[in-house]
């Protein structure tokens, strides 16, 4: 069978309408560019990879991507994605979606996901507001912005994800903005190449509903830490609590043990999980316990 490499492979092959859910201009074209060449970049090909999403525009990528995908529910493409590379670890596994899904309905799960480790690299769009229900304040809309479920205003503290996942000794933080093309090539091949929880915090514009961070915003209040040490906590802590221009960069390496190799199912047997063939004696033992407690 010839199959098609390096780009070409990705695009995906829908006969008939190939509409797409964006608004002209959207960041997550950028984005999803990027991830493209990231992956075409280190030779992976679509059975390969798998993409695991959540609710939101940003979420739409598997739909836009041949590799193997999920859709799933609203915050919650961290633990399916973790799942599935507990299930597959030979899988590139990648959760991706929104500032307000990753960090607010799927907030809970980032956390958890730092302490466990998985192999997994997770991308989040972050436009600063909810884009999919038309602009309210998401997790890191900046104070003083005022929205349509904030006409005062927005009064809270924007939610630093950079500095909490350096703080909870995370294995793998960075942030880029997808106006830089190649530099944010590198960073996702990077993170899909580390061993372990690689977050990637991605600024892109919401060009319907948020007029501030625009793309000539984020290259005005942005740089990229040149000199910095990625291996130093305390000084990618510092980094990470700068607020204006906001650094750009790898901020942040600590690696250790992934959840998978953890795992109990791997410690006398390191076949993936998905080529085994079930025990069916011993899953009924279990259930027979079970219907006896």
């Amino acid at each position: 069978m010839n199959l098609p490499k390096g780009r070409e492979a990705f695009e995906p092959k829908r006969p008939g309408s190939k509409d797409v859910a964006w608004c002209p201009g959207c960041g997550n074209f950028g984005i999803r560019n990027i991830l493209i060449s990231a992956l075409t970049e280190l030779g992976l090909r679509p059975s390969q990879v798998a993409i695991i999403s959540g609710i939101g525009q940003a979420a739409k990528m598997p739909h836009y991507i041949n590799a193997n995908g999920y859709h799933t529910l609203h915050g919650r493409a961290i633990p399916i994605a973790t799942g599935v590379k507990v299930a597959n670890p030979e899988l590139t596994v990648i959760a991706e979606g929104g500032d307000g899904d990753m960090y607010a309905e799927g907030g809970n799960h980032l956390l958890h996901a730092i302490r466990r480790n998985p192999g997994i690299t997770v991308l989040i769009h972050d436009n600063q507001i909810y884009g999919l229900t038309k602009g309210q304040a998401s997790p890191t809309t900046m104070k003083g912005m005022k929205t349509p479920t904030q006409p005062w205003g927005v009064f809270e503290e924007p939610f630093n994800v950079i500095a909490l996942a350096i703080a909870l000794d995370a294995s793998f933080v960075a942030r880029t903005f997808m106006g830089y093309f190649r530099e944010s090539v590198e960073i996702i091949k990077k993170a899909i190449e580390h061993k372990g929880l690689a977050i990637v915090d991605i600024f892109h514009p919401c060009v319907s509903f948020n007029k501030v961070n625009t793309y000539a915003w984020y290259r005005e209040h942005t740089y990229w830490m040149d000199d910095h040490d990625p291996y130093d906590r305390e000084a990618a802590f510092k980094r990470a609590i700068e607020t204006d221009p906001l650094p750009l960069g790898v901020f942040y390496i600590n690696e250790k043990p992934t959840f998978e190799e953890l795992v109990p199912a791997y410690k006398r047997d390191k076949t993936p999980l998905w080529k085994r063939e079930p025990k069916v004696e011993e899953i009924k033992k279990i259930l027979d316990i079970k219907r006896r407690l």
